[in-house]
């Protein structure tokens, strides 16, 4: 902001009191404005004649035509390309003559969502996997036709609301301009002319480098500049106000950014821990001894078990499920535990039902449980219990695995509660959750450690409860 700078209502004020020598310039405007309205008109109804051309049943025609090829259905009829083009073709004549924002907007979305969604059909003709074709049909297919069909209708709306607000306002304007024409304009162009043009330039001349700089910005530019400069103070405000807020959505990028690339690496370390080779060779040693000793019953139920705890910890590469998959996972896991550590390892599993469906990060349980078994239970060198509960308090869901095993002294617990505080990467993988949990509900919610010596220790996971969930 530089130099003297007032509003445009002060300036506005100034011509308002200027408005009585418009007499000769009213029988100017009077023609110019019908011939711009004219035009308007006649492009508006171009446009509306032309979008009503669109195939009101796009969206449902392509779902069935790919799905019937993703299922290589009797009733294919291959791949709907031409109907797709023959949409961008369309749009393609919409967007040479449309200049509303709103709606260059939508068709300029329509065009690109054609464009993308021709390359989607193009990639499911490339994949061989029926299950990755299904997936791209629902992930892809599904949700460009609904965008290309909404921001289609979203276009023949704006035109529409468009052209009626223009019917209005040529009605108004001509009125009103046919009662202004008997008072005369001479005047208005003798003393007007000068500060029309100094006040269209003091606001037309930012207004373009404003235009300019939010097209950088939606072109990805997020570098913060100085405000652009002028002396119309609403102007200023504007402009300081678009790089403040340039700056904060860099800020939340650089955010959101830091915070996927947390989750998925803590994700990530779970995963691997899953993938436990001593776990899995001493599970495939079991299983081979349970075969050798003719017990193929336990046999096949712990392959079952080990098929299933995997397959719950990949869940189709979903980071959230709900906690009825996760206490499944849990109950595999120790299915196959208690085959190994059948004389030291027993487990109780008691859940609200009602929390059955809230959705919860993967790998939430599990590692807890195996701490349980593994620093508790298997250390305690004697029979011992795991009891896992989940339960309401408030608007919360407090879920517990709780062992009889050898507990912790005061200054392992809080050697333990200071790891996971500060999040390194030690604990039993307790870290890891805990910073998942965080992650995902905010620093309210997860993970608390409580242990006495020689009597056991209780890990106990906060997280919001949706009640819908």
């Amino acid at each position: 902001m530089t130099g003297k700078t007032a509003s445009i209502a002060h300036q506005m004020k100034q011509l308002v009191w200027a408005f009585a020598l418009l007499t000769f310039a009213v029988v100017i405007l009077a023609g110019s404005t019908l011939a711009v309205y004219q035009n308007c008109y006649r492009d508006l109804l171009w446009n509306l004649t032309t979008a009503s051309e669109f195939n009101q049943d796009f969206k449902e025609e392509i779902d069935l035509k790919m799905y019937y090829y993703v299922i290589e259905s009797r009733y294919s009829e291959g791949l709907p390309v031409e109907q797709v083009q023959s949409a961008q073709e369309l749009a393609r004549d919409l967007l040479s003559s449309t200049t509303d924002k709103e709606s260059l907007r939508a068709i300029t979305s329509v065009l690109d969502l054609c464009q993308n969604l021709e390359n989607k059909i193009y990639q499911i003709e490339q994949t061989a996997s029926y299950d990755d074709r299904q997936s791209q049909l629902e992930n892809n297919i599904y949700v460009l036709t609904g965008l290309i069909q909404e921001y289609m209708y979203n276009y023949l709306y704006c035109e529409a609301v468009r052209l009626n607000a223009l019917q209005q306002e040529t009605s108004r304007r001509l009125l009103a301009e046919i009662a202004a024409i008997a008072l005369g304009g001479a005047a208005f162009i003798l003393l007007m002319t000068q500060y029309t043009v100094k006040l269209s330039k003091s606001i037309t001349d930012p207004m373009v480098k404003l235009n300019r700089r939010l097209q950088q910005i939606g072109g990805g530019d997020l570098t913060v500049y100085p405000p652009i400069s002028s002396n119309i103070r609403e102007i200023c405000t504007f402009g300081e106000g678009v790089e403040q807020m340039v700056q904060r959505m860099g800020q939340l990028i650089q955010e959101a950014t830091e915070k996927q690339s947390r989750l998925r690496h803590a994700e990530l370390a779970l995963l691997q821990a899953q993938i436990n080779p001593h776990f899995l060779y001493n599970t495939m040693d079991t299983i081979i001894w349970l075969i050798e000793a003719e017990k193929t019953e336990e046999a096949v139920e712990m392959v079952s078990n080990l098929s299933g705890f995997f397959r719950h910890s990949l869940s189709k590469g979903a980071d959230v499920i709900p906690l009825s998959q996760e206490i499944c996972h849990v109950h595999s896991y120790l299915q196959i535990q208690q085959v190994r550590y059948k004389d030291i390892l027993s487990y109780r599993i008691d859940m609200d039902p009602r929390i059955g469906g809230q959705q919860i990060p993967k790998l939430t349980l599990q590692p807890l449980v195996e701490n349980a078994l593994y620093h508790g239970i298997k250390l305690k060198r004697a029979r011992g219990t795991i009891v896992i509960t989940g339960k309401v308090e408030g608007t919360d869901i407090v879920l517990q695995v709780q062992d009889d095993g050898v507990g912790m002294s005061p200054e392992r617990l809080e050697q333990l509660r200071h790891s996971m505080a500060s999040g390194e990467r030690v604990g039993f993988g307790l870290s890891t959750v805990e910073e998942r949990l965080r992650l995902f509900f905010g620093e309210g919610y997860g993970l608390n450690i409580d242990s006495t010596q020689g009597c056991g220790t209780t890990i106990t996971a906060r997280i919001p409860w949706e009640v819908n969930g």
